[in-house]
């Protein structure tokens, strides 16, 4: 009888492939970012196949070593969405996302302050498409005023 591969074997699996494609891209040989997270270098190996558990903690110092943010890349990919964490690992958009998630539960608190417990979870895929909405606009109103400041009056 089939069953499911487990929460943490699924985590295991989506970092194991951020983490290989962030070393596969790197500009740097494997030998040398496993010395510079000071893990041996079949370790990284073993880490890159999902062969290793890994801790988050050595997840987010060999996507460090590697130029990518590694919050961003991690929640990414523990939402299900590693294409997204390799597409934008090294990218504004992976930088923005850094930011984002790092701030965002400050702000979330700070501005609902007790209120928190009037969330529903069923609000958030609206609240997310909200979110991409307002900043689609920002930008299409940033670069609006670009495009104005430059044309001769």
């Amino acid at each position: 009888m089939y069953q499911p591969p487990s929460v943490s074997v699924q985590a295991n699996n989506g970092l194991a492939r951020i983490l290989a494609h962030a070393v596969e891209a790197a500009d740097k040989p494997r030998h040398q970012i496993a010395r510079e997270v000071g893990m041996h270098r079949e370790t990284l190996l073993r880490v890159m196949r999902g062969e290793r558990a890994i801790g988050l903690d050595e997840a987010a110092r060999i996507l460090s070593v590697c130029g990518a943010y590694p919050r961003a890349c991690m929640i990414l990919a523990l939402a299900g969405q590693e294409d997204l964490a390799c597409e934008w690992m090294r990218s504004e958009m992976g930088e923005f996302l850094e930011e984002f998630f790092t701030s965002l539960p400050g702000h979330l608190d700070r501005t609902l302050g007790r209120r928190t417990h009037d969330l529903r979870p069923r609000w958030a895929n609206g609240t997310s498409q909200l979110v991409a909405r307002m900043l689609a606009k920002h930008i299409d109103d940033f670069a609006n005023r670009d495009i104005s400041m430059s044309l001769p009056r």
